[in-house]
């Protein structure tokens, strides 16, 4: 089935298609589990973080409006997560950091996201998965 034509090349198109595609895929199957896209991505970034981050950076880093970052997190927070901590040199401001549940809650998520994904895209061979991934890089680098 072609893409619905939004801009002026199917190709284009067909990218965002199946990008929406895979989310949706991938947000069903973490849904199944109590998870989102969303709450995932703002896990793993805190998990990766060297440190606590401020929410500014989390939102910076998943490039989401404070507000949206916000929501997330308290989300997150209510469900024992993700905790605030006293920043140690700013005593307005707190960092985000994950508890041992999201820690665990963290590791479910992403093993749920890796068989999604394994899913969606079992009807590619490494040969033609590696050539996939060739083509996305150079629109990527002529993008720069």
């Amino acid at each position: 089935m072609a893409a619905v034509q939004g801009s002026s090349d199917i190709l284009i198109d067909e990218l965002y298609e199946t990008t929406y595609r895979l989310r949706d895929f991938v947000e069903t199957r973490l849904r199944e589990k109590g998870a989102s896209v969303a709450r995932l991505r703002a896990l793993r970034m805190l998990d990766r973080a060297q440190e606590p981050l401020r929410m500014r950076d989390l939102s910076e880093m998943a490039g989401i409006a404070p507000r949206t970052a916000t929501s997330i997190v308290d989300s997150l927070e209510r469900d024992g997560l993700v905790e605030r901590v006293r920043h140690p040199r700013d005593r307005r401001a707190f960092l985000l950091r994950l508890t041992e549940e999201g820690v665990r809650c963290h590791r479910e998520a992403e093993e749920v996201d890796r068989l999604a994904l394994a899913e969606a895209t079992a009807a590619l061979d490494a040969g033609e998965r590696e050539q996939l991934r060739g083509l996305l890089a150079r629109i990527r680098e002529h993008t720069v």
